[in-house]
């Protein structure tokens, strides 16, 4: 069994200290003797034992702590001996594992990998059951995001970076002036645009930012505020930046304009032989307007969308969270469309459709060709102020749409009856910005008194 005997060294150090030495007997053949880092002042150390004070308790803590640190040291060497292989326990051995007890290596905490903020919005945009038109609206959002980090570098804060954690009531304001602005920063900033384009259709020269309204930020902070709630539900962050958000959260829209059924028959009627491309488009809105469909379902339909005298299509906006079949009736006129095109090459698709941004063009070229007009009274979404323009400036595909629902709605006055046709929700809040309470109902409302 190994045994350890004290001394003290004869030189003192520089404040007049010794060193304990420990002699180590682990066999006859094997005696060592050890430093052991540990130091005191000679007069309080005699016969291998410490003398701890009684008057001065600083000195006598400071004896005490020398004392336990030999213990300890003693203890490890003796516990070295008993548990090592007497084939490798020799000087140089037992010197290192004494250093390595004296002074372990210290070992860094592993560092906590940073959430990457932009893998969080990928990750929430995919674990979600989103139909593709509000994955698209998410792609957009994140897009803009990136543009407003690289912003941020480009004027300064070199080092910028959107973090989970980190992102502010500030930079929720902040970025919302950069939305506001980014049709003067593309030109003052040309690399950020191309770095991440706000437009990401293959075209040739990509479209310059427009300005953004009320309207379009509202509905961009709503799906940032989802984002951030579901980072919250998912205890991923406790980051609240919109808590104490006072900007505009609601969207404001104007009294909705639709085509009167005359002006619908005026435009399907209208002899656009002359140009059977221009007449396409044009049969192609009207069919939009007897089904009142939006544009990106109408866009998908093929002849297998006609069911027993119908068309039947599961809206792509809400399919991801609201799935539902909406079945629409065809009336003689669409079917008649429909018989129209039905041996051309349409390419497997129910018409020959174009790229949406292209049938808006021909949509607004019909109108003028057809002279549909008449004034009406927009919001403009930029400004936020009301505007006179003709209906042939403003037309697109979502004209159609209004139309439909407009012209129902005239008819029954049944929100839930049009609903279940246009594919609205019932109770819907966007149903009410498809109908108008025009004169003919207010004078039906007023008789209603007699």
């Amino acid at each position: 069994m190994a045994t350890i005997k004290r001394s003290i060294t004869a030189k003192l150090d520089g404040c007049g200290n010794a060193e304990i030495l420990l002699r180590l007997s682990v066999s006859r053949q094997l005696i060592l003797r050890l430093r052991s880092g540990v130091f005191v002042n000679p007069k309080r150390f005699k016969d291998g034992n410490f003398i701890i004070p009684r008057a001065n308790q600083i000195e006598a803590n400071e004896i005490r702590e020398a004392e336990n640190t030999v213990i300890n040291i003693e203890r490890f060497l003796i516990n070295l001996c008993e548990t090592t292989s007497p084939a490798i326990l020799n000087k140089t051995y037992i010197d290192t594992q004494l250093e390595l007890f004296k002074h372990p290596p210290v070992v860094e905490e592993p560092k906590e990998k940073e959430i990457v903020f932009f893998d969080v919005f990928d990750t929430f945009t995919e674990s979600r059951n989103l139909s593709e038109w509000r994955i698209k609206h998410y792609r957009v959002l994140k897009r803009a995001l990136m543009r407003y980090e690289l912003y941020k570098r480009a004027t300064g804060q070199k080092r910028y970076k959107i973090r989970l954690d980190a992102f502010s009531l500030q930079d929720v304001n902040e970025f919302e002036k950069f939305l506001r602005s980014e049709h003067i920063f593309y030109k003052e900033y040309p690399e950020i645009y191309d770095a991440v384009p706000a437009d990401t259709r293959s075209v040739r020269k990509k479209p310059k930012p427009l300005p953004k309204g009320d309207n379009t930020i509202v509905c961009m902070f709503s799906r940032l505020r989802a984002f951030f709630n579901w980072c919250n539900e998912q205890k991923i962050s406790d980051n609240k930046p919109f808590q104490n958000y006072c900007g505009n959260s609601v969207e404001r829209y104007g009294t909705p304009y639709y085509l009167t059924i005359a002006e619908r028959d005026q435009i399907a009627d209208f002899d656009l032989s002359s140009n059977p491309g221009l007449e396409a488009q044009r049969d192609i809105f009207i069919f939009q307007c007897l089904i009142g469909c939006r544009v990106s379902d109408l866009l998908a339909m093929t002849p297998n969308n006609i069911i027993n005298g119908a068309i039947e299509y599961m809206p792509q906006k809400t399919k991801g969270e609201r799935p539902q079949v909406v079945r629409v009736p065809l009336n003689n006129r669409a079917l008649t469309l429909i018989e129209k095109y039905k041996h051309q090459e349409c390419e497997g698709k129910l018409f020959p459709f174009i790229s949406s941004q292209k049938y808006n063009v021909a949509i607004k070229k019909v109108f003028t060709l057809c002279d549909v007009k008449r004034m009406v009274t927009v919001l403009n979404p930029s400004t936020g102020c009301e505007e006179k323009r003709p209906l042939n400036e403003i037309a697109s595909s979502h004209l159609a749409r209004r139309t439909f629902v407009g012209n129902l709605y005239k008819k029954v006055k049944d929100p839930n009856l049009v609903g279940a046709l246009s594919g609205h929700a019932e109770g819907s809040k966007a149903f009410a910005r498809y109908r108008e309470i025009d004169e003919d109902m207010k004078r039906e409302l007023v008789d209603m008194l007699e």
